[in-house]
């Protein structure tokens, strides 16, 4: 029996117990099965991971198949791995077993549709990036000459966004986000700033602004702050969202005055 309160880590056990919501496809049904790992110092979920895809048995003997997950980079980059371990949003690549206290559970977040697994379907984050046109609408074949000077600072403030891998984890964490709920979600609006703040993104700002002031935009946001706890980026969301609520209060104002 596990010791309540211990992580792996402390213990150093020579086997470990890992259970797994599992769901065959977009519309089965979700089930459960437990693993026995071997332990191995400083391994990360996708390393047990693999250890079951080596030896698909339950511990109930069953053979089943492998596990399907989400990994590219695996160096918390791509945002491809995020699952809930232990009910924690996260990202797989970076979760240390040695962290962790048995039983390990791992789940499929569940603010986004299922793929099979503990695969996501991220459009929803992707979609909500168009709706806030996060991207600087600059092209051509022809010389656009020297780009804008920024300062040191402005460049520091910038960074801290710019540094999203549209994981979902915040999105995960929200009470504002579900199925039903037109929330776009705190990553989009870290996005929306960023490109406010750009010199070359201030050219689209009020199409930024108008298409969050309406449902789902910056108003339904509920300062729970769990977004902030669990950005693996440790991105200061909120101060983004209180500055966009800002800008809306200006650009509301100014619109009200040009009627």
């Amino acid at each position: 029996m596990p010791l309540m309160g211990k992580t792996i880590g402390e213990r150093k056990p020579d086997y470990f117990t890992m259970t797994i919501k599992r769901q065959d496809g977009p519309d089965g049904e979700s089930y459960y099965e437990r693993f026995r790992i071997p332990y191995e110092p400083n391994m990360n979920v996708i390393s047990a991971l693999m250890q079951i895809r080596l030896n698909p048995v339950t511990m109930d003997g069953d053979q089943t198949t492998s596990p399907s997950w989400d990994a590219a980079c695996l160096e918390e980059v791509c945002g491809s791995c995020s699952m809930r371990v232990n009910g924690r949003p996260c990202q797989a690549c970076t979760q240390l077993i040695d962290e962790l206290e048995e039983p390990v559970m791992l789940e499929p977040f569940s603010r986004f549709p299922v793929v099979r697994d503990l695969v996501i379907d991220r459009s929803r984050m992707f979609q909500a990036l168009k709706r806030v046109t996060a991207w600087n609408p600059l092209d051509g074949t022809y010389d656009l000459g020297e780009g804008p000077q920024v300062s040191q600072e402005d460049q520091q403030e910038m960074y801290k966004y710019a540094s999203c891998i549209t994981c979902g984890c915040c999105m995960e964490a929200c009470p504002q986000v579900s199925e039903d709920a037109p929330f776009i979600g705190a990553a989009a609006l870290g996005q929306a700033y960023l490109f406010n703040l750009q010199p070359n993104g201030k050219k689209k700002q009020n199409d930024r602004l108008e298409a969050l002031m309406g449902p789902g935009g910056v108003g339904d946001c509920g300062n729970a702050q769990n977004c902030v706890r669990v950005c693996p980026k440790e991105i200061p969301l909120t101060d983004a969202i209180a500055a966009l609520g800002r800008q809306l209060t200006w650009y509301s104002v100014k619109s009200f005055f040009r009627r």
